[in-house]
Parts: structure tokens; sequence; C-alpha cells
């Protein structure tokens, strides 16, 4: 593959709901333009994009999957992410990379809940996009029905670039708005259009051309005064309406029988902005936030913005933002602040590497092996340390337990996690202390499940799984003291230690205090500390159903000692029962990790998400309207949610949508303390 420079590229994203046809359009690309020999099938597990094995397994794409399409003199990387909401992490990654989206919408099911946030998604980043109604061959398509769907669903000026001709599988092939002339089958074969047609085609160009005069001054003055625009400015003021976001033009395709995909090819290279003509791209320079043109000329700046691990090393994917990226050449990592070598540079095109001397300023690319290199990481010059903004992404909104099968799997678990998540932002893990599980967090049940997959078919991880515990802690609601004495005798030199202890309640938001008041020389200073890493340790394990302690603070203000058998281990043994003593009188309680979730569904959902929160013991913050959408914001314990992820799609048919975060501890109602108190005495008696 040649060199492009900035100004013959396009960045785009294909995005939508899952199903809507984004791989099996690349694969027609790709085999129009004699890339491919045959056209690869999601079904038989043959489409070059989708080559992850789990990819192949369940036919629908799981990561972003990149293809550098040449047309005419522009090379053209198109993105095909994922569809599902659970790989949301993949849109963002990719989303932070291009200057524009091709959003599909499914013909027969219309705009769906992934169609509607992958255009919010759009909308947040100021993204000129184009819509797409796609799989236009199939049963049962009704063009009003599916037109009527996504002006309902997409807030935005939707004008008809095109118009069908037939519809499901009478679909032949579209009218070209701009032209007035009829592009027929897979050739696109130009001729007149049909006479039962000609009135639609002239109301909706009026429409078009009313709206590319809108988007450029002096188009408009040349409207107002009656004068006809020629194709070029139509064009031009309809790509200046895309990018105020006044405008998003809709075409139609069908990419099975190859129908009217090559003038979405024409679209995407008339239309959608080259890097140069997009926003500048800004970067930490020095503390400072500065800003430079996408160019060869501007430093560089080289962003990461995805990473593939394998069993063999690391694939880098990269955005070049300025200066130009060589093949063997030593770059700075910002982020990690050290010098990196660069290897070999190359585009992906699938699986497939194709080895290039440089990625000019623009372009997209990947680099392997390269050191300690992460995700959001920016390369850049040693004497010019740029630092590109990470791609933001959602915390994660369900966990699992994970449990190695053997002792050969436990030395591998923690860097197999590892490698997991720095290849997936939105993948978390880590040990929780009160309920010593290793838990792995995630966007729902289907990514959680592929992420053990993939720890078993990349790195020979065996995990078994389960829901995880709740990790409660524990507390204490007011003031008690107690007197603990630890003597030993074992025929020498023996243990002595007594100690003094007094337990105060703090605030919910203070974890431990250690305070020592003892005068007059009751207990040496060097034993203090003793007293206090006593405490400290019966705080890991507390008193009532063995989780961590939180919010008092323990006071030693008296005590005794022994001239010969006083030693620390006597005093840390004095401290840590004298405090499980003082604690127990304190009215213990437990206390649950208690979460703000905003639930976002469309209106009809509104009572039943209102009852069904009502049932999850939950606390409504507030309520919001946004369009036909009900925005519901709660306090939730941890302990009712861990199944809200599935329950929430069954309850609204796919459209409902969450996010949660962490708010603080609560207490747990009394009733259901003493099922947790019961249920740890169980579980420690067959231990």
């Amino acid at each position: 593959m040649k060199e492009y420079q900035t100004e013959n590229i396009r960045n785009v994203a294909l995005v939508s709901h899952s199903g809507a046809g984004k791989t099996t359009l690349v694969e027609r690309l790709l085999f129009d333009t004699g890339v491919t020999t045959r056209m690869g099938s999601v079904q038989h597990g043959s489409a070059a994009m989708d080559f992850e094995e789990e990819e192949i397994a369940r036919n629908s794409s799981i990561a972003t999957a990149i293809a550098p399409i040449e047309w005419q003199t522009t090379k053209i990387n198109l993105l095909d992410t994922p569809g599902y909401a659970d790989f949301v992490g993949e849109v963002f990654s990719s989303l932070k990379v291009v200057e524009g989206a091709v959003i599909l919408v499914e013909a027969v099911a219309g705009a769906e809940v992934g169609t509607e946030l992958v255009w919010q998604y759009c909308e947040e980043r100021n993204l000129p996009r184009l819509v797409v109604i796609n799989k236009m061959d199939r049963e049962n398509v009704r063009v009003q029905r599916v037109w009527d769907s996504t002006q309902t669903h997409l807030p935005g000026n939707l004008i008809r670039l095109q118009l069908p001709i037939g519809e499901g599988p009478t679909f032949k092939g579209v009218i070209d708005l701009i032209t007035m002339k009829a592009l027929m089958g897979v050739e696109a074969k130009e001729t007149d259009i049909p006479a039962d047609l000609v009135d639609a085609a002239e109301e909706a160009r009026f429409e078009l051309i009313e709206c590319a005069a809108e988007g450029d001054d002096e188009l408009l003055m040349k409207y107002f005064e009656d004068e006809e625009l020629s194709q070029d400015e139509i064009l031009r003021g309809l790509k200046a309406a895309m990018r105020k976001g006044t405008a998003t033009p809709v075409l139609f395709s069908a990419p099975e029988p190859g129908i009217a995909v090559r003038s979405l090819m024409h679209y995407i290279l008339q239309l959608m902005p080259a890097p140069h003509e997009g926003s500048d791209f800004a970067a930490e320079e020095g503390g400072q936030e500065v800003s430079y043109p996408v160019s060869d000329e501007s430093p560089l700046a080289v962003f990461v913005f995805k990473t593939r691990e394998d069993p063999y090393g690391k694939m880098s994917y990269l955005r070049v933002f300025g200066g130009t990226l060589n093949s063997d050449s030593r770059v700075h990592n910002t982020n990690q602040d050290e010098d990196v070598r660069v290897g070999s540079v190359a585009v992906l095109r699938g699986r497939e590497q194709i080895n290039v001397s440089r990625l000019h300023a623009g372009d997209i690319g990947t680099v392997v092996k390269l050191g300690d290199t992460m995700t959001n990481d920016t390369l850049c010059e040693q004497g010019r340390k740029l630092k590109i903004r990470a791609i933001a992404q959602p915390e994660p909104i369900m966990s699992i337990a994970v449990h190695p099968v053997s002792q050969t799997d436990v030395a591998k678990l923690s860097t197999t996690l590892s490698r997991l998540a720095a290849e997936d932002p939105t993948l978390r893990w880590y040990t929780e202390p009160a309920t010593r599980e290793v838990i792995v967090s995630g966007m729902g049940n289907a990514h959680l499940d592929i992420a053990v997959k993939k720890a078993h078919s990349k790195f020979g991880l065996n995990l078994t799984t389960s829901i995880p515990k709740i990790p409660y802690r524990e507390t204490i609601t007011r003031t008690n003291t107690a007197e603990y004495t630890h003597k030993k005798q074992t025929g020498g030199a023996g243990q002595y230690a007594r100690v003094f202890l007094r337990l105060e309640s703090l605030d919910d938001d203070e974890q431990f205090e250690f305070k020592s008041e003892v005068f007059g020389g009751a207990i040496s200073q060097p034993f203090i500390p003793a007293v206090e890493k006593g405490c400290r340790q019966a705080i890991e394990s507390g008193v009532l159903a063995g989780f961590p302690m939180t919010g008092l603070r323990a006071v030693v203000y008296d005590g005794k000692e022994h001239p010969v058998d006083s030693k620390e281990i006597a005093f840390q043994i004095a401290g840590r029962e004298g405090f499980k003593q003082a604690a127990m009188g304190a009215n213990p309680i437990l206390l649950e990790p208690i979460y703000e979730v905003e639930v976002t569904v469309p209106n009809e959902y509104m009572g039943d998400i209102m009852g069904d929160l009502n049932s999850r013991r939950a606390r409504v913050l507030g309520m919001d309207q946004q369009g036909a959408k009900a925005i519901v914001r709660a306090e939730v314990p941890l302990a009712e949610t861990q199944t809200y992820s599935a329950d929430l799609r069954s309850m609204t048919q796919g459209r409902g949508v969450f996010s949660m975060t962490f708010l603080r501890y609560g207490r747990l109602p009394s009733h259901l303390q003493e099922q947790v108190v019961a249920g740890a005495k169980r579980e420690a008696e067959h231990e």
C-alpha cells in the first residue's frame, strides 16, 4: 500500500446497533475494490473483519477492526466497531481518532437503542455523520416505516441524499438527488429516473438544496436570488452543514448483493472532512494546553487508542495527529517518560499487517512491541513532550468473582488479567480485601463472559466464576472501653502486657484513627506502636461477620508492663484482643456499599422502572426529561444491582441503559444484617 498524504485520507467509524450490517458492508467494499477475491461472510465465519475466535463463534463483532480502502486517489480508513452495548469502549476509542461517522440503521428493525446511543456519542463529539438505511433487500422492508423510525429516534435534521428504487427483494438501486440520475444494480449503472418517482425525487431534491444553501452564507444569498446551485456547490453547502451539525444526509444500501455501496464510498469521499479539515488536535505541553493543526509540519504526536494482546506480544493501534511516524525510529513516550524504539510501522486490514515506511499526519496504523506503551499513551519527539488527553470510558456496571482452577492458574492470574485489562480499558480487575475475592468488572454479561474465554484461549488461564460477595464493612455506634491482659509463661522468659482501650465512633467518611493518652510511663513508648499494630490487625477481620471495620478511633489510655516479660508481640496481642472486646460492646453494625445509579429509559417504561427501583431499596434523588427519554437518578445498595444489567434490558426490551458510581457506605437494615451474620458464621464453620 502506498503512502497517503493528509489531504488524501478519510477516517470514518462505522457505528450502529448490533446486526445492522457494518461488517458485511466492509466485506463488500473489500471485494468491490479488489482487495479480496471473494466476499467474506459473518455467518460463515469467513469475514476478514471478524477474525477473533469469539467473533467467529458468535457471528458478531466484539472488537474494532480496521479496513484501509483505496478509493480513487484517497485512502479511507474504515473502523468497523462492535454494535453490542457491552463493547461500547471500542466505540469510544474509535470515535477519538476519526473525523466522521457512518451510522447504519437496519431497514426492517429501524432505529434501535444502540442506534440512539451511537448518535448521542457522535453528538457529544460534534462529529459529522452520514446515516445509511442498510439491508434494503431484506424481506418485510417498508421504506416509509424505517424512515419514520429514523426520524423519530435520531434527533437531528435528516436530509435524504438518495431515494430508494424498490424495497425488500425488489430493491434495485437509488436515485442520486444531486445528479438526478438513477444508479442501478451492483455496477451503479446510471440511467434516467423511473417516471413514477420523478415527482418524489424533485420534491426531495428541493429540500436537499435548501439544506445545502443554509450551510453556507454565500450559497444562501444565491439561493434567495433564485440562482441555480451547481452540483459542487450543493456538496460544499452540505459538507458545511454537516460540520455545523445542522444536517445529516441519509443514503440507502444493500451490501449483500452490493447495491448502492459504491455511491456510499463516493459520498464519504465528498462529504467527510480530511484530517486537516477537522479540528486542531489538543495536547498538554509543559503543563499548558496547546493545539496544533493536523499536519506533517506539526510536532510529532502519535496517540495509542487501542491495544491488542496475544501470547506472542502486544500490538499498539496508533493515530498520528501531528508529524510523521517512521519505521525504525526512536520516539518518546510521554506517559511512561521513556524512549521507545519503533520497529516496523504497518497498516492493518483485519488481521493482515501491511508494512509501510511511514504514516503521515492523520493516518492510522499499528506497531508491535512498543515496550511498556499502553492505550492512551502519547508518542512524541524527545524535545517536544506532548500528551493527548486520554479516552474517557464509562464505568463498569457489572462484576463477577473469578477463581483459578489449579495452582498453575493461580500463578498466571495477575499477569493474564492485567493483559486483558490493557487490551480493554472498560475491563477492570482488583482483589477485594473484604471478601478476599478477585473481582473482574465490565459492561455486561457478554463482556465478562468473553473476557473469561479470552483468558483461556489466549493465555491458557482456566477460571470459574461466581456472583461476587458483597464487600460489607463493620463499624461501631457508641463508645466503649475494655481492658485486656496478655500473660504467657513457658518456663523461660514469658510474655506480659496489659492495655486499657477506648473505642469511639467517627463520621462515616473517616476510616480508622489511633491515639495514645498514656502518661507517666504506664506503657513504654516503644510498645505503643505494637498496640496500634494489634488494633489494625483486629479491624481487618471485624467482630461481627469477618468484614473490615471502619469509622472508628482506638485510644489506648492506660496499661501495665513487666520489666522482663513485656515485649512488642505481647502488646500487639493485647491490643488486638482488647480491641475485639471493646468493639463487641460498642454495638457493632454492618455497612453496605451504596451506588448512585442513573437510568435512562423511554418514557413509556418510567412506571415499571420506578416500581422496580423501589423494590431494590432505592432512594430516588431526582428525575429529568430529555426528549422522549426519562432519566432517573437514585441511590441503590450494591447488593440490589448485581443482576440489574440483564433485568433492565428485559424490562425495557433493550432500550434502557444505566451507569453506576460508588457513593458511600450506608447502614444495613437489621433484618438483613442478621442474615449476613448468620451466613458468615455458617461459612466459617465449613472452612
